[in-house]
């Protein structure tokens, strides 16, 4: 390979619908991944201008029992399940341990950069938002389609509605 070909200043670009094939495949799953489609897009502009909204928080954490080490603890709720926690106060810490990130060359240890709920505050005091929920909402990353369509989605809906969310943040893990 010639100086033309590479330069180690920029990134190859990664097909990652190959790759997630490839991966199953090697599970032994027989039936190719397929990703998501959705015929009918379910986002909508917004009605309201943002300093007049409530904005919800959804994160794929877990949240961690006290009573046991972050490091082993996979919850305090069924693996797979939905939350919701209260956002006052800001919890000290969530479970990551069992989600798929790159543990050699980051952490999570600043709850801060994988989960901006007093990020969130701020925009709060500066009327940037109008109001945060009184609830986070948790999802199980389940790589079904099904699951998450049929029971996932329409559980953090749900937990949404009754805390009167107009926007939703979505910060996966």
């Amino acid at each position: 390979m010639n100086d033309e070909q590479f330069n180690p200043a920029y990134r190859l670009a990664v097909s990652y619908i190959d790759k997630s094939r490839h991966f199953y495949a090697a599970q032994g799953y027989e039936v190719p991944y397929r990703w998501a489609v959705n015929d009918h897009v379910p986002f909508q502009k917004l009605t309201k201008p943002l300093s007049e909204c409530n904005v919800g928080l959804v994160t794929t954490a877990s949240l961690p029992n006290p009573d046991i080490s972050l490091d082993f603890d996979p919850g305090i709720l069924q693996i797979g399940s939905t939350y919701h926690f209260p956002t006052t106060p800001t919890p000290p810490a969530l479970y990551t341990m069992d989600r798929s990130w790159d543990k050699k060359a980051t952490h999570t240890h600043d709850l801060g950069t994988f989960f901006p709920l007093d990020h969130l505050k701020t925009l709060v005091e500066e009327g940037v938002i109008k109001s945060i929920s009184k609830n986070f909402y948790g999802a199980p990353t389940d790589y079904s389609q099904r699951k998450t369509n049929q029971n996932v989605a329409p559980e953090i809906l749900n937990y949404m509605q009754l805390d009167q969310v107009d926007v939703a943040l979505l910060v996966p893990l």
